[in-house]
This record gives structure tokens, C-alpha cells and sequence, in this order.
């Protein structure tokens, strides 16, 4: 990682330095989020409490405070030294695992042992349901009956600071390490209380520099300068009997005193009192839902469905209650290159149709309310004076992307019939999506995936579902003619859907097949486009298909059996699918380039095309989509479910994508892609309840009415 000071101007620290002293080589290196791969993430069930932590390779990852689109912390990991002879930090000199404590609270366990075998730390973490703090239950073990040194490293990286905005400041304050921005604050304090501490700039004055050197602290600075400040703090215990357990506590709050005070109102209360708030508020969640379905009632199905109701609803932000992010995670170049984001987002943001695939999820669940309030917060941030939502908004419901996506303007306009929301005011939001969608469609601007517009499959499945649970709102408001429009614009494009999109020619067999899109509504031409994110440049449309097709039948605009799916599920199985020690999983579309390099490189814009220089890798929620599909067809979905599950990690997170057969990975585990991904979460709910019931619980009941002659009731 690079300095930003030149080499020649950083003024190397030597020798100890008094508790005044400025840290030498502000701003230090230039600051970047840890990988997205989370085994770990939690956050308490009180409204008052505005603090997400997650985990990530043996240690603590990135921290949400004041809300989920802000992190405030990069990383916290642990150091182990004798003094004279030996320094191991967490993660490179450690092999460790991630446990879910509590199969019904966000309690998670880190066990790290010294591939030395030296030393094991056993830490465990919840927040304190009382404040915005983390709590940190250590247990230092000495495995050679010599005592050891422990240092804690902490990096703050506060009010989500991007690398042109390096003004964290770093400082000792009652024994604690405090860090401000003039924004946020927050404090690291300990039980029992540091022994030495100190303040520094990445890559030059920080404690890890200073330890490796020699093996023992000899700095003590502070850092006023501002700029990406690393806090050392020496925990007095030795790893021996009587010196082996102490308590962390993270505090937050608007100025340093503030984070202070709240720091140690936590280590006051104590871990037992707080991890014990903290579970059950856990647990009486957890009992307010539906017991598991029968599919995933037992075994590994189970742990991943457990663990996917909270994780899922641990992805709404308190400050605006509704605001479901995407992951709290920054994949590849969205966490390291300031010229895509800076500061972060894309994943800690709001779009309109994963929220809807986690409301689904959470309803399916039992958790109504949830639901209710991620429509409201949709319809309160339809933005837009014609009817459309935004691409995607922050949780404050600023939009951030510009473009417009025709499934998003249709996905609240299903869950309004989902959840029975035909009063008036929703009506008003109805309407006016609903005539969005009827004078643009039924091309987008972008389909699901963002990079293309035309006609697509999916979209246009929305995009008539939709408009059919309008017209089933409008005649509940007494709107005749709305509800005629509407219906006679859902028939048409029902019935222009295959001439739009299924190609009666392409390359591939059996024909026709749906492609992933059509630029010109024309799937008999070769009609050429660039894929993008270092995928070939020209490719003819005929030659790109996706699973995204079966948005058709979860929707209830086309049947299961029709010809025209099954041939696609073919091609799709043939070009897209392959079979992992975790099952049979979909790679996105033909020539995906978003994901890692060969070797394991993060993604990153700007390849060259054609380069194929990253390349998209499994993506697990298509097992889901596909048992969705399964269950719609009378055929026995089961193994899709546990295909999903088998992908999580150990602790029951579900990634964006896992390894397929290149790259360094395993197949079939995760890449480093978003971890948690919600949208993974909520399919996973989705499916397990649709085994239960014999039938997709997406599928709108009006659709599959009209349509497919069924569920009419």
C-alpha cells in the first residue's frame, strides 16, 4: 500500500517518543476497505443503538455507526509479541473459524490460534443494545506456559472518510484511544485499561510498524495532523492463568467525549448484562416469527435459514426505518478505487428490487411489519415526479445512480398487492408507477443487471405483473379506466414478449430460447453489443442468455412448462451452469465479467474489452430462483435449498458469488464478493417457505389469475 507523502519527507520515527508527540508521516498510507468476504455481522434488535459491526478474517471488519450507509471503522485485529523475539498479527500467523454462538441471536465467536503455536485468542462480540458501542469479550491463552505481550490495533476510518478527505485525528484520552473527524467520534477503551498506548499514521507511525521492528512498543504519539490513523493500545494480560481475559468496548457519538463516555458506560455495565441484552433482543425477534418450515427444519438447511432471518433483518437501517442496504460491504475496486466511489456506497445502498426480494423473504418469515416498512420507504422516496424510483438512493433516500430500471418502478407495485396496500395514499404511489410504466415501457434503460437496456425477459415479466397488481388496486380505489389501461397494456406485451426477446435462429439449441436481452425488440437479427466489464466488444445478442427468463414464471406471466422456458432452461444449463462440491450453481450471463482475475485479483472498470480479464464466477441465489422455478413446475426443489445452503460460510452467511471452476478458490466457497448479500438471504427464506407451501410465494396470485388460469380465488 502505498504512502502519499514522498519517501523523501516522511520523518521515520526512533526511539520512544513522550505522550505529546506528534506522530511523524501524516496522512500515512492511502486508505482502503477490507475485502467484502464477511464471516460475521451483527447489530442489536434496539432502535437506539446505531452500531453494525462486521467480521472478516479472524478479526474485526468494518463498523456501521450512525447509520448502514456509514462505516466508521475499517479494521480492529490483535497482536501477539514475547517482547524480544517473535510479533504475529491475526490473519497471516493465525488459522481461525467464525461461529454463530446462538442459532437465534447474532452472537458470533472467533477462535484464532498461532500457526506458530504459540498463542490462541478467543473473542466474542455483540453491541450494546443500551448505546452505540461494540463490546469485545477477549480470551488471551499462552500455549507454551511463557507470557506474551497483547496489543490491540485499531483504524479508524470515521463519517465513511474517503481518501480525499483524510481528517481523522487520533489522541490518548483517560486511558482510552479517542479518535474525531469533527463529524463522528469514537473510543477504544479496555478492562483492564491499557498499559501503553499510542496514536499513528498508517505504513509509517502505526503500532504493527513499530512491533515488527523490534518486538516491543517504543512509541507513544498522538496523532493531530489528520489523516488515516492506526490506535495501538497494550492490554495487560500475559495469556498465563489469572491473566488471560479482558473486555473491549467501542464507543461512538458525536465528539470524542461523547465516545468516550459511552465506551465506558458499556465496560460499566459488563459483558454479562450486555451480551445478555443483546441475545434477547434476539431472541424474542426470532419468536415472533414462524417456526422454520420442514425444509429447513434440520442440519445445515436450518443454521443458514436461522441465521438468514436475522442477518436479513440486521440489513435495515435504524435512522430510516424501511431502508434496506444491499450488503455492508465494499467488494473489489468499490472499497479501493477512489474513483469509482469516494466515499463508499454502491452496496450500502438502497435499490428498489433487492428490497423487495428481502421484504419478500421477510414476510414469507413472518415479519410483516418489516415489510410494510420497506414499501413505505419506497413509496416516501418515489423521488420522481413521473412515478419512477430511483436506480438506487441512500438510506436517507438521496438517489445516488441516475439511471432508471423498468422492474424497479414495477417490484413496489407487487409488494403493494403483496401486502394488501390499497388504501388511498398507496394508490397515489400505484398510479403513478403504474402510468410510468405504460408510457416507457416495456424497454429499459437497464435491466437487472445494470450494464444493458433493451428488451428483456425480466423486465418486462415485471413490468406486466406489475401493471396487473395495479389494475387490482385501481378497481379497489374505483378507477375503471385505470384498471382497463393497465390491463390492456399487460396483455399486449404478454403477448409480444417471445417475439421481443426468444430467438428463433441463434447459435444455441433446442430453439427458441429467450436471450439475456434484445437491443432492438428483433431476436432474429444479429444485432451486436459490448458486454462490458472486460467482456468481448460485439457480441451478437443471439449469443447471450441468462436464467433471468424465469422471472416469467415466478411472476405468472408464462407456465412453468411452456416450450420456450424449458428450452431456455437448457441453453442456460448448457452455457451457464456447473456442478460444485456445493451443488449445481449459475454463473450470471455469457462472457460476465464481474468478479475476480484469474488469479484471484479483485474486479475493477476499465479493462480492456475483450480481455476477459475478470470474470464472473457462480452466483448461489440462482439455485434459489431456479428451486422457485422447480416448485412452480410440481417438481421437488429441495436439493436447490440446500445447494444455497451449502455455499455459506461456517456461520451461515450467504455470498454474492462463490468460485467456479478457475481461480484460486475452491469451487463452490465464496469469492470475495459482498458477504452478506440480502438479496441471497431473502431467496433463501423465499424458497424454503415455497417447498412449504407447494407453490412460489412470489408469484402474485393476480397474475398467475389471468394468465396461467390458476390461484384465482
Amino acid at each position: 500500500m502505498a504512502v502519499l507523502l514522498p519517501a523523501s519527507l516522511v520523518v521515520l520515527p526512533s526511539g520512544r517518543a513522550g505522550a505529546a508527540d506528534e506522530a511523524p508521516g501524516a496522512p500515512g498510507a492511502r486508505p482502503a476497505w477490507t475485502p467484502a468476504d464477511k464471516t460475521g455481522y451483527g447489530t442489536s434488535r434496539t432502535l437506539g443503538s446505531k452500531v453494525w459491526f462486521t467480521l472478516r478474517d479472524g478479526a474485526l471488519s468494518e463498523v456501521y455507526y450512525p447509520d448502514l450507509g456509514t462505516p466508521s471503522v475499517r479494521e480492529m485485529r490483535f497482536v501477539v509479541s514475547d517482547g524480544t523475539g517473535f510479533t504475529e498479527r491475526e490473519g497471516e500467523a493465525t488459522r481461525g473459524s467464525t461461529t454463530l454462538v446462538d442459532g437465534r441471536a447474532l452472537v458470533y465467536r472467533q477462535t484464532n490460534t498461532a500457526r506458530s503455536g504459540k498463542w490462541r485468542l478467543t473473542k466474542t462480540y455483540v453491541t450494546d443494545p443500551a448505546r452505540a458501542s461494540v463490546l469485545v469479550d477477549v480470551t488471551f491463552e499462552s500455549l507454551t506456559g511463557r507470557p506474551y505481550r497483547l496489543y490491540a490495533l485499531h483504524n479508524p476510518r470515521l463519517s465513511n472518510g474517503g481518501v480525499r478527505d483524510l481528517d481523522d485525528r487520533g489522541e490518548t484520552r483517560g486511558g482510552a484511544l479517542v479518535a474525531e473527524d469533527g463529524r463522528t467520534a469514537g473510543a477504544l477503551a479496555s478492562s483492564p485499561a491499557f498499559a501503553e498506548t499510542s496514536s499513528g499514521y498508517q505504513g509509517v507511525s502505526d503500532g504493527w510498524t513499530d512491533l515488527r521492528a523490534d518486538h516491543t512498543m517504543n512509541w507513544h504519539y498522538e496523532a493531530r495532523s489528520g489523516g488515516n490513523v492506526v490506535q495501538t493500545g497494550r492490554i495487560p494480560v500475559t495469556g498465563l492463568r489469572g491473566g488471560r481475559k479482558a473486555t473491549l468496548a467501542l464507543g461512538f457519538g458525536a465528539d470524542g467525549d461523547a465516545a468516550l463516555a459511552t465506551a465506558r458506560a458499556t465496560l460499566g455495565t459488563g459483558w454479562p448484562k450486555v451480551s445478555a441484552a443483546y441475545a434477547r433482543g434476539w431472541h424474542d425477534y426470532v419468536a415472533s416469527l414462524k417456526r422454520p418450515p420442514a425444509s429447513a427444519a434440520r442440519g445445515r438447511n436450518r443454521a443458514v435459514y436461522d441465521s438468514s432471518v436475522m442477518v436479513l433483518a440486521a440489513h435495515e437501517d435504524k435512522a430510516n426505518r424501511g431502508a434496506f442496504i444491499a450488503s455492508p460491504s465494499m467488494p473489489w475496486a468499490w472499497g479501493t478505487n477512489p474513483e469509482l466511489e469516494d466515499p463508499s456506497g454502491a452496496y450500502h445502498l438502497v435499490w428498489a428490487r433487492d428490497i423487495v426480494h428481502k421484504a419478500t423473504g421477510l414476510l414469507a418469515a413472518g415479519d410483516r411489519a418489516a415489510a410494510d416498512r420497506a414499501l413505505t420507504w419506497l413509496f416516501r422516496r418515489q423521488q420522481k415526479p413521473d412515478g419512477s424510483f430511483p436506480q438506487n438512493s441512500t438510506v436517507e433516500g438521496r438517489e445516488h445512480w441516475t439511471n432508471v430500471q423498468m422492474d424497479e418502478v414495477a417490484a413496489p407495485i407487487i409488494l403493494a398487492w403483496s401486502l394488501r396496500r390499497t388504501g388511498g395514499d398507496d394508490w397515489s404511489h400505484v398510479r403513478r408507477a403504474a402510468d410510468y410504466i405504460v408510457a416507457h415501457g416495456p424497454v429499459t434503460r437497464q435491466e437487472r443487471w445494470e450494464n444493458q437496456g433493451g428488451y428483456s425477459p425480466a423486465t418486462i415479466a415485471a413490468e406486466i405483473a406489475g401493471l396487473v397488481c395495479a389494475a387490482d388496486i385501481a378497481a379497489a380505489n374505483g378507477d375503471r379506466a385505470a384498471r382497463r389501461r393497465y390491463l390492456e397494456t399487460a396483455d399486449e406485451w404478454r403477448s409480444k414478449v417471445k417475439s421481443w426477446t426468444a430467438t428463433p435462429n441463434g447459435p444455441y439449441g433446442p430453439r427458441p430460447y429467450f436471450v439475456r436481452i434484445t437491443k432492438d425488440g428483433r431476436p432474429d437479427l444479429g444485432t451486436r453489443y459490448d458486454i462490458g466489464d472486460s467482456g468481448p466488444a460485439g457480441v451478437d445478442q443471439r449469443a447471450v442468455v441468462d436464467p433471468s427468463h424465469l422471472e416469467l414464471v415466478r411472476l405468472g406471466v408464462l407456465p412453468a412448462g411452456d416450450p420456450v422456458i424449458r428450452n431456455t432452461n437448457a441453453v442456460v444449463d448448457a452455457r451457464l451452469s456447473e456442478l460444485t462440491p456445493a451443488g449445481r450453481h449459475w454463473h450470471r450471463y455469457d462472457f460476465d465479467g464481474y468478479g475476480e482475475r484469474r488469479d484471484g485479483g479483485e474486479w475493477n472498470v476499465g479493462h480492456p474489452p475483450g480481455s476477459r480479464t475478470t470474470i464472473g464466477r457462480l452466483w448461489p441465489l440462482f439455485a434459489g430462483e431456479r428451486g422457485e422455478y422447480e416448485v412452480a413446475a410440481g417438481l421437488d426443489a429441495r436439493r436447490r435449498l440446500a445447494d444455497m445452503a451449502a455455499t455459506g460460510t461456517e456461520s451461515g452467511i450467504l455470498p454474492e458469488q462463490v468460485w467456479d471452476g478457475t481461480g484460486p478458490g475452491r469451487p463452490g466457497t465464496p469469492t470475495y464478493s459482498a458477504a452478506p448479500l440480502g438479496w441471497a438471504h431473502g431467496q433463501f427464506i423465499r424458497l424454503a417457505w415455497s417447498i412449504e407451501a407447494g407453490r412460489s410465494l412470489s408469484t402474485p396470485a393476480v397474475v398467475a389469475c389471468r394468465y396461467l388460469r390458476t390461484s384465482c380465488r
